[in-house]
Parts: structure tokens; sequence; C-alpha cells
């Protein structure tokens, strides 16, 4: 789960820890059923907090339900950041993200089924992974390694296909999860601009060991 400044007293820290778990359990729901309908009650069950503090951080479950989408998006996009420190090839940031992302629907599973269930409303986010694609779609604009276009265009296609990624890894888990999203990559890459032959070696490049010491401080 995503992280921020710790908070400063104890009474901030235990009210810091009570949205977390209400957090938490709205993410589980979600990964579990996508069913938002849920009372309060059994929330705040799950969350193993009081009924009275729901209310002392959200106004609805529609607030709870949209906090929880953005926070399973935000440590997506932070797993991005410490898995491609290093990498300055835009062209690469955006295949390596294909095969990531292909790869963390089995490492991870509940986060994954977030993004599956409700990643449609946040491609146009200013927020998570929208912001970092987009980062990286202006980069490969600027730099001319893609072809010029509204970024906000570029960022539909990026968003909606991989969308379409993470759908086929649930729905055929029986397929090679890392060639067909290197084979995507591809498509992408090209759609963007990028040469066949290009488009070829870079959507198979030797990704990064998420566990490198240079992972860890993007």
């Amino acid at each position: 789960m995503s992280t921020s400044a710790p908070p400063s007293n104890r009474f901030e820290r235990r009210r810091a820890e009570t949205r977390r778990a209400l957090v938490r359990a709205a993410r589980q729901i979600l990964a579990e059923t996508g069913d938002t309908s849920a009372s309060i009650q059994a929330i705040a069950e799950r969350a193993d907090v009081g009924f009275g503090s729901f209310y002392n951080h959200f106004e609805s479950k529609t607030e709870l339900f949209e906090a929880a989408v953005v926070d399973a998006l935000e440590e997506f996009g932070q797993n991005f950041d410490e898995c491609l420190t290093g990498i300055d090839d835009p062209a690469e940031l955006v295949a390596a993200g294909f095969r990531l992302s292909a790869r963390m629907a089995d490492s991870h599973p509940e986060l994954m089924q977030v993004l599956r269930r409700r990643g449609m409303g946040h491609i146009h986010s200013d927020n998570g992974l929208a912001r970092r694609a987009l980062r990286d779609l202006e980069a490969g604009l600027t730099s001319g390694r893609f072809t010029p276009v509204d970024p906000a265009v570029a960022l539909t296609a990026l968003g909606g296909t991989l969308l379409s990624l993470v759908e086929m890894r649930f729905a055929r888990p029986d397929l090679d999860g890392d060639e067909a999203a290197a084979n995507l990559a591809e498509m992408v890459l090209r759609m963007l601009g990028v040469p066949q032959d290009d488009a070829h070696e870079v959507a198979r490049r030797p990704l990064p060991d998420p566990a490198s010491p240079a992972a860890a401080t993007r």
C-alpha cells in the first residue's frame, strides 16, 4: 500500500492507521468481487474498526472506494518507479511497463484485480500510473522517440491496451503472459512510431531485477 509522511503524534498515528485499515478493507472487497454494495458495518468489521470511525474519515462509501482505487494505482506506480530506475529510453519504459504488469498479475493479484475492475475510470487521472505514463509519453514525444501525437490520445491507447492485457492475464491464465505482454508492447511502440525492428528489440530487452540496488532509488 502506498505510503506518505508518518503522522507526528500518537493520536494522528492511530487516526492514520484507522484510515489505512478502511482503505485496505475496501481494496480487498474491490479485488474479490468488485461489489461496492457492502454495508458500512461490514466494511468496518472487515477493517476491525468501530462503525463510528468510518465517518471520521469518509463521508460515504463512494468516497472510500474511490480512495481505495487511488491508493492501489499509486502503489502500482510506485512499483514501476522502483523497478525501472535507470532506464532513460521512453520506449523501453513503455514496453517494460506492459511486461511488468503481466507479471504482477501473479505477484500482486489483489492490486491487479483492483486495476482490472476500476482502472478504466482512471486512465486520465492526475495520480498513480496515469501520471507516470503521461510523463514517459511526453518525454518520448519531446525527444522525437515517438511520432508527434496528442498525448491524451496516446495515453488513452496505452491505458486501454494495458487494461486489456490485465484482463487477458486473469481470463486466460493458460497463455504465456510474458510473450503476450512483449507482443503487445511491440505493437504499442510501433503505433507510437518506433520502427518495426527497433520496437521488436526494445520490447524484449531484459527486465531490471526488482531486488537490485538500482531498483530501489528511483
